[in-house]
């Protein structure tokens, strides 16, 4: 396997190809704050499974209460439409499983809701900033709360 994961590598390793790289959002069902360790837990695994599977890559995954981020590496054979329901399926499927308080929380239905954001990424400029956008994830709404925490003592 390659050890980096950026486009232009890729290239050097199988030659000329193609590969798309898109930015994908996935809100939890009515905007529930499910997603907590446990289920950033399995997103993590499952996404690990995913690669091993299909020529997909998760260059980044950044979670937050209510919805994930997704950068994600792949070739043209996978339609966006594919894609997102391969990964939200296989996500949701296996969080009812393994945290089931979860499907509780969500008065046993679908772990996502029916819609979801996708964009295109450009390989000069845009990968890098779209990386940090997303491994910053949650980071605010940590922050955010710690500071409320603090502030009633």
């Amino acid at each position: 396997m390659y050890k980096d994961t950026t486009l232009s590598s890729l290239s050097e390793y199988w030659g000329p190809f193609q590969v798309l790289l898109y930015h994908l959002v996935f809100p939890a069902k009515y905007r529930r704050a499910v997603i907590d360790e446990a289920v950033d837990t399995v997103i993590q695994e499952v996404c690990l499974d995913i690669e091993k599977r299909y020529e997909i890559k998760f260059i980044e995954i950044g979670v937050d209460k209510d919805h994930v981020h997704f950068l994600v590496q792949s070739v043209p054979t996978y339609s966006v439409t594919k894609l997102v329901t391969m990964i939200k399926s296989l996500i949701a499927r296996e969080v009812f499983k393994r945290c089931p308080q979860v499907k509780q929380q969500l008065w046993g239905g679908e772990f996502w809701s029916d819609g979801y954001f996708a964009s295109t990424v450009g390989k000069h400029g845009d990968e890098g900033m779209i990386a940090r956008y997303v491994q910053e994830q949650g980071n605010n709404y940590l922050k955010l709360h710690r500071d409320e925490q603090l502030a009633l003592f």
